[in-house]
C-alpha cells in the first residue's frame, strides 16, 4: 500500500483548507474532455478488484474505493469526487481500459407498464396539496 500512501501526501499539496481544490478539471483528465466509451448519468461502475498497471492519479483511486463494496452510477461518482460528469467519464474510461472497473447500463423503463389518467392525477393532486 505505500502506492497509496504516496498519494496521500501529494493529494495533500493540492488542497487548499479556504480555496478547496487546486487542480482544473482538465488537468485531472490530461486535458480530455471524451471518453473512450459512452457512459450514460445512470451508467452503474464497480471495482473488479484488479488494480491498474500504472498510478492513474488520486481522483482515479477515489473512483475505485468508492465503488468497491457496490454498484455506483456515473451521476453519484461526479457528486463524490467533485468533478464534472464528463471528466468522471473519462476517469471511469481510464479505468475500465485497465480493466480495474466494469460498467453496465441502466436498464430501460418496461415500456409495457401502462400509465393511467388516474394515476397520472393523484399524483399531480398530491403535489398540488404539498405547494
Amino acid at each position: 500500500m505505500r502506492g497509496s500512501e504516496d498519494a496521500d501526501a501529494q493529494d495533500g499539496m493540492w488542497l487548499d483548507e479556504d480555496a478547496g481544490r487546486l487542480v482544473r478539471p482538465y488537468t485531472v483528465s490530461g486535458g480530455r474532455t471524451r471518453p473512450s466509451t459512452h457512459f450514460d448519468l445512470l451508467t452503474l461502475v464497480m471495482a473488479t478488484g484488479s488494480r491498474p498497471k500504472i498510478y492513474l492519479g488520486p481522483d482515479h483511486d477515489q473512483i475505485l474505493d468508492l465503488c468497491r463494496a457496490d454498484p455506483v452510477s456515473v451521476a453519484e461518482l461526479a457528486a463524490h469526487i467533485g468533478q464534472p460528469a464528463v471528466i468522471t467519464k473519462v476517469l471511469i474510461s481510464d479505468l475500465a481500459e485497465q480493466k480495474a472497473l466494469i460498467t453496465r447500463a441502466p436498464h430501460a423503463i418496461e415500456a409495457a407498464i401502462p400509465t393511467d389518467r388516474e394515476t397520472l392525477e393523484a399524483v399531480l393532486r398530491g403535489l398540488r396539496k404539498r405547494l
